[in-house]
């Protein structure tokens, strides 16, 4: 059984390598795999208004498709991800992705809309495994190359999030939304088989029962306060970052740009834009610029939000926005994550559970609530509740400097 130092040893001699001790092909697949299964928690966004009719529901409580999938997915970052650090990563990712195929093809065969939640809500919950893929890389990552083997298997990830939405509809454009499930689970399946295959077995870095590691989950939220911290500045951002892409579907095909389907999916390609800022991120995170980059992460967020609202009768101008707001999301997650992979090394695992966990509930209620704002105030009331998130995180940032110690432990605050 391979140790972490073991491949990184076995691996250095060969042409492959790259200067950071890792192949590149094993990077390219980490990447790849995590873009691929956390495409699940999005590939319904663009559909909203297609499911709407189908099942006969009103586009808010479609709304709730996506709220559901992200629920799923706190979910399983709380009780499945941590047995990352308890079971052997290999047969752990290989079950999940046996779960969310299951799941993807129940959803693709639902015939009412609680069957359609329900399986959403099982695949998001399996679709953890990304999560338990990017601790993973952290742990193969030599310490002063971290921040960029984790950056550039995040924006694998994270482009695996963007381009979600334009993979949607056009295969929902062509073939139909059921379809867009079916051929997940088939990616799923062809997936689980390629992981098994190509991944080292990983031991596992504690031995204590299951029910003492979701208790030493909850302690390590208590000890280390920049987890807390960082999860909660991110649940701020992508709470801003959902609400923002659950509601603009609503305006792009509504009576202003009459969008399509396929149209919604084409403006979704120019927020994977904001995907290449990822390694510079990383980048920024080993050279210690956590925390100013942090700040004005924050700023631009809210600027972005700004942007959307007064340039809401063009397409150009919330195009511009969504690309900086993707870009300071994507940002603040991979820093985060630097920070967040530092205080325990034999804890990554369950470290990760805890930060996902608390800024995808974030991302739930910034879905939930972009929904019902819109659909009170329009769009401009969207834009302004999209912009307070970050401009709170940036105060809460504010008490950062103040505090001092408490968000630097060692490194992990830097």
């Amino acid at each position: 059984m391979s140790t972490p130092s073991e491949l990184r040893s076995s691996r250095r001699p060969t042409t492959a390598t790259a200067p950071h001790g890792l192949p590149g092909w094993l990077i390219a697949l980490l990447a790849v795999a995590s873009g691929m299964t956390v495409a699940n928690l999005y590939y319904a966004q663009p559909l909203l208004s297609s499911l709407s009719g189908v099942f006969h529901t009103s586009t808010a409580t479609a709304g709730a498709l996506i709220t559901l999938t992200q629920v799923g997915y706190v979910i399983g970052m709380l009780f499945l991800v941590p047995l990352g650090d308890r079971l052997e990563k290999r047969n752990l990712i290989t079950v999940l992705l046996t779960v969310t195929t299951l799941a993807l093809l129940a959803a693709g065969f639902a015939t009412s809309f609680p069957m359609l939640l329900i399986a959403s809500l099982v695949s998001g919950a399996t679709s953890v495994v990304a999560q338990i893929l990017v601790p993973f890389a952290a742990g193969l990552a030599p310490d002063h190359a971290r921040g960029r083997i984790v950056g550039r298997v995040m924006s694998g990830l994270l482009t695996g999030i963007l381009l979600s939405r334009t993979l949607s509809s056009l295969v929902s454009d062509l073939a139909g939304w059921r379809a867009v499930f079916l051929g997940s689970a088939a990616l799923m399946a062809v997936l689980a088989v390629a992981l098994r295959a190509a991944l080292p077995q990983h031991a596992p870095t504690t031995t204590i029962p299951y029910h003492h590691v979701l208790r030493s989950t909850v302690r390590l939220v208590r000890t280390h306060p920049a987890l807390l911290r960082r999860g909660l500045y991110q649940a701020a951002m992508f709470g801003a970052f959902s609400a923002f892409w659950t509601t603009v579907s609503f305006v792009l095909t509504g009576p202003r740009f009459h969008y399509s389907s396929v149209g919604v999916g084409v403006f979704a390609l120019v927020g994977a834009a904001g995907a290449a800022i990822a390694p510079f991120a990383g980048h920024w995170a080993d050279r210690g610029l956590v925390r100013p980059m942090t700040g004005i992460a924050f700023v631009v967020a809210a600027l972005a939000f700004a942007l959307a609202g007064f340039g809401g009768h063009s397409v150009v101008l919330i195009a511009l926005a969504a690309i900086l707001i993707d870009m300071e999301v994507q940002a603040t997650l991979i820093l985060g994550q630097h920070t967040v992979y530092q205080l325990d090394p034999a804890a990554r695992a369950r470290l990760n559970s805890a930060f996902i966990a608390t800024f995808f509930a974030g991302g739930a209620v910034g879905s939930q609530l972009g929904s019902v704002v819109y659909h009170a105030g329009g769009w401009t009331a969207l834009t302004a509740f999209g912009a307070a998130l970050p401009v709170l995180a940036l105060l809460y940032w504010v008490t950062e400097r103040r505090q001092g110690a408490a968000t630097k432990p060692s490194t992990a605050g830097r």
